[in-house]
């Protein structure tokens, strides 16, 4: 991809800092992303901040109605049933595939030892993107690239209820770091039945906690 000709600055390094600044809710659920102020805040173009918007919206991070401004979307209770739901079905499905031919993804391994050496450093409060690159790297290393597909198609919004996690301190990194290992370690161990089952539970954890939080702010 291009550079901006006025700054030097990639749409994709603006699609990476508007990403990380609503996972971490430093833009908050129903926040306006406009392009003009993308446009200032990084000094760029408008169609240059404007491709990363497009990126966002096509990801899910962003809504955009038809010919109004793109903003971050407010996730309902049915929405983060229907979210973790989905996710535990397709995610429990690929370590599934995986523990069967026993084998990890390089990629979630690196993952699960960032999130543990953020643990370990006193940085567990931000764990969210190595949560995301772990559970994006189970999926992608199983064999059925339709599988990856219908995961990337919910991976946007999975991400912001992520990050609602991390920013409400509903799960800690330890808590996550722990679950994911006992995760891989049926899958190494090639029992299949095991990993689903961790994956499912450490997937409607998470869900619980969330909807929990939900219930007592919208009370």
């Amino acid at each position: 991809m291009t550079t901006d000709a006025t700054s030097g600055v990639l749409p994709d390094a603006i699609y990476s800092a508007l990403r990380s600044a609503i996972i971490n809710q430093d833009i908050a659920p129903g926040t306006s992303v406009t392009e003009s102020a993308a446009a200032l805040r990084f000094g760029v173009a408008r169609p240059t901040a404007k491709t990363a918007i497009e990126k966002l919206v096509a990801d899910g991070l962003l809504r955009r109605e038809m010919h109004q401004t793109a903003r971050v979307p407010r996730l309902s209770r049915a929405d983060i049933v229907d979210l973790y739901d989905s996710r535990a079905v397709v995610e429990s499905a690929a370590v599934a595939a995986l523990a069967s031919g026993g084998t990890l993804p390089a990629d979630a391994l690196a993952a699960h030892r960032s999130l543990l050496a953020a643990a370990s450093d006193g940085d567990g409060d931000d764990f969210a993107t190595h949560d995301i690159d772990f559970h994006r790297a189970l999926v992608a290393g199983q064999s059925s690239p339709r599988l990856a597909r219908m995961h990337a198609l919910l991976m946007g919004e999975i991400e912001l209820c992520i990050g609602q996690v991390q920013a409400n301190h509903l799960l800690t990194a330890t808590e996550v770091g722990a679950q994911h290992q006992g995760i891989l370690d049926a899958v190494t161990a090639g029992d299949a039945a095991r990993a689903e089952a961790l994956t499912r539970d450490h997937i409607v954890g998470s869900r619980d906690r969330l909807l929990a939080h939900f219930d007592g702010t919208h009370a």
